[in-house]
């Protein structure tokens, strides 16, 4: 076996193999930027070595600064984890003539999966189903629209060697594609190097269920079930679960065996992904397609190691240093269920805008691992720790959530529990999205497609629904804090005996929260506490608020509650299920007297183009005195090789310009201002 390997890549999947290599007793190599030079996965490994500048073209991308590195600290081989060099075949051919391992595929398969216009040809040839379209090479814009035409509406526009959502524009029209065109070309280049442009027809109500195969360098290859993908965002992957509650036996049989062939037909080892697209609207579940090859390993492969029982890293080591598969296809079964979550640095209250700065706080949910009837596990694979800076140069994952139950709903449910443990302070984050997913009735049916989160959602994402009994249980928490804070204030100031907490029959407090005013009275008794709500109780609370801790664990009335509590001035935040509420606890005078305060309104910032997020300023489609309507393009901004396009809320006149194309913007930067 390997005595050391080199991680190519950064963040939680540099840890994620560093622990299995570490368990196989393999030494480790990471290697950093500067903007990683106190990152995890550099304190993980044995030894790290530094490649240069944050600019991944600088850095993580400079093949021969990863062989200078293996070089000069022994590594004999190289896994590169996903995105990067990854699926770069002149990197796997480098490191072959450097006389170093490459952990993935021969080069011969990356290069005929990487670009997708070949490959669709080669998966037809080996028969594997292809989705209708132009697997040609597309010349300009007009060319495009007549091929769209000539599909049909709607299609899909995607850079040959794009993947991770990028460089995709789904076009229902004309205009959709003259807009996309072009915008689709630059993603590609900007992040891939190729600017080149398929277009295929477009699935209507479909499904992404993809296939993981894996491979050794003997002939063996087996497909490990499937994974339902389909809730994305901007074709980007947002829940991964294992396998698909859409998928019978026969139809997995079927997608199995056609990736299968479709990996024989190009030499594949290694582990690898081949992603289907599949209409929903067909019961019978003939009509699925192929859609591509990831020649990697997959963000989502937790998933189908929990099922499987299987490590898939400890696989590509394995079949790496040449050794055989100790299973065969008939030893592959499934386990139970497997939900995961990706937590990404985004704003979902503000449009999923993404979010950079300094993790104030980072706290994941508690680990745990019990199989079985009635078991759960708990997983997080993370590449972050609380101080630490989520940059504008990387991708925007925090950490992945994995959950695993012996049925489906049992998953989703340890989700949700997860999830409101999970504390993030310092940027913002999609957490509450991601709970209020998992909750959403369709999703829980599973019934999804991949137009679920627009489908769902079309103006926004504004929190989860909260029904009365959780907004009257937020109410006794809410007067819990107030409590603990008197108390401890009072403690602190000496005069604890003076404070309400420590009055046995407590002292009814004003809650006001979610619209609503309630009157709530906590009172100790030698059992514990006693919450009295308005007009009913007492209820039995069972928990505390530690000092500093700012989570609440506990029971009312036997519900299991785990509420995220923040002081917020006066006031206190919850958050917990999906959403955050705030809450005024006042003493009954004061909530009397607080009734004549004037409240402040805020100032009116229509005028103002503002740049949403902190990013580069590539275009700007407008000019002093120009007259815009509404929807009309007014600026591009780009923030994680995302071209966003922000466009007029409505009709009006542009008065003056605040931006130059070519400047970095921070958040809230004024770019253009109206008459």
């Amino acid at each position: 076996m390997f005595k050391k390997i080199l991680i190519a890549n950064r963040g939680e999947i540099a840890c994620r193999v560093i622990r299995t290599a570490r368990r196989m007793g393999i030494a480790t190599v990471a290697v950093y930027s500067d903007a990683d030079a106190r990152a995890p996965h550099v304190k993980l490994a044995d030894e790290a070595v530094r490649l240069g500048p944050p600019p991944a073209g600088e850095s993580y991308l400079k093949a021969d600064l990863i062989i200078d590195a293996c070089k000069a600290t022994g590594a004999e081989a190289v896994h590169p984890g996903y995105g990067f060099l990854s699926e770069r075949e002149s990197f796997a051919r480098a490191l072959a003539e450097a006389g170093i391992a490459f952990i993935g595929p021969p080069p011969n398969a990356i290069a005929a999966m990487g670009d997708k216009i070949e490959s669709k040809k080669l998966a037809k040839a080996a028969g594997v189903n292809v989705v209708p379209g132009y697997v040609g090479e597309i010349d300009d814009t007009d060319h495009a629209v007549r091929i769209a035409g000539e599909i049909g509406y709607p299609v899909m526009m995607k850079a040959s060697a794009g993947g991770g959502g990028k460089g995709m524009r789904l076009a229902w029209s004309e205009t959709d594609v003259r807009e996309g065109f072009e915008a689709t070309k630059r993603e590609g280049l900007a992040s891939f190097g190729d600017d080149r442009v398929f277009i295929e027809k477009f699935v209507e109500d479909p499904r992404h269920i993809e296939i993981q195969v894996l491979g050794d360098q003997h002939g063996n290859i087996v497909y490990l079930n499937e994974r339902e993908c389909s809730i994305q965002r901007r074709h980007q992957k947002v829940i991964e679960e294992a396998p698909s509650p859409f998928v019978t036996p026969a139809m997995r049989k079927k997608m199995g065996e056609q990736a299968v062939a479709l990996a024989r037909a190009v030499g594949y080892y290694s582990a690898g992904t081949v992603e289907l697209i599949v209409s929903g609207a067909d019961p019978t579940g003939e009509s699925f397609y192929f859609l591509e090859m990831n020649t990697r390993l997959q963000v989502e492969h937790p998933v189908t190691e929990e099922i499987t029982g299987l490590d898939l890293v400890e696989q590509m080591i394995r079949v790496a240093y040449g050794e055989k598969l100790g299973f065969t296809q008939a030893d592959i079964g499934i386990d139970g269920w497997s939900v995961e979550t990706r937590v990404y640095a985004e704003d979902p209250y503000r449009g999923f805008l993404p979010s950079t700065g300094r993790l104030v706080r980072y706290q994941p949910p508690a680990r745990a691992s019990s199989r079985g009837e009635g078991g759960v596990v708990v997983r997080v694979d993370d590449g972050v720790a609380e101080g630490g800076e989520v940059s504008m140069f990387y991708d925007p994952m925090i950490a992945k959530l994995i959950t695993w139950a012996p049925t489906r709903l049992a998953a989703i449910d340890a989700q949700i529990e997860a999830l409101d443990a999970f504390r993030i302070e310092g940027i913002g984050h999609n957490v509450d999205f991601l709970s209020a997913l998992m909750q959403h009735p369709r999703f829980r049916e599973g019934n999804i497609t991949t137009g679920f989160i627009a489908e769902e959602y079309p103006d926004g994402f504004q929190g989860a629904p909260a029904d009365d009994s959780l907004i009257a249980d937020l109410a006794i928490v809410a007067a819990l804090a107030g409590r603990e804070a008197e108390a401890r204030a009072g403690a602190v100031s000496g005069q604890l005996s003076g404070t309400a907490a420590a009055t046995p029959a407590g002292e009814t407090r004003v809650v006001r929260l979610a619209g609503a005013e309630h009157r709530v009275r906590i009172a100790a008794t030698e059992g514990g506490l006693l919450a009295y709500l308005d007009d009913s109780g007492p209820h039995e609370l069972i928990g505390r608020l530690p000092p500093g801790q700012g989570l609440f664990k506990g029971t009312i009335d036997g519900r299991m509650r785990i509420v995220q509590v923040a002081r917020q001035g006066r006031q206190w935040r919850l958050t917990t299920r999906g959403a955050s509420h705030v809450a005024d606890v006042l003493p009954v005078h004061v909530a009397e007297l607080s009734r004549y305060m004037i409240e402040k309104v805020p100032p009116d910032l229509s005028k103002f183009l503002i740049c949403p997020m902190p990013g580069l300023l590539t275009r700007l489609d407008v000019k002093e005195g120009d007259m815009v309507e509404a929807g009309q393009p007014l600026a591009v901004v780009e923030a994680m090789k995302m071209e966003n396009i922000l466009r007029a809320e409505k009709a009006g006149t542009v008065k003056s310009i605040a931006a130059k194309p070519g400047e970095s913007l921070a958040v809230d930067a004024v770019i253009l201002e109206f008459a």
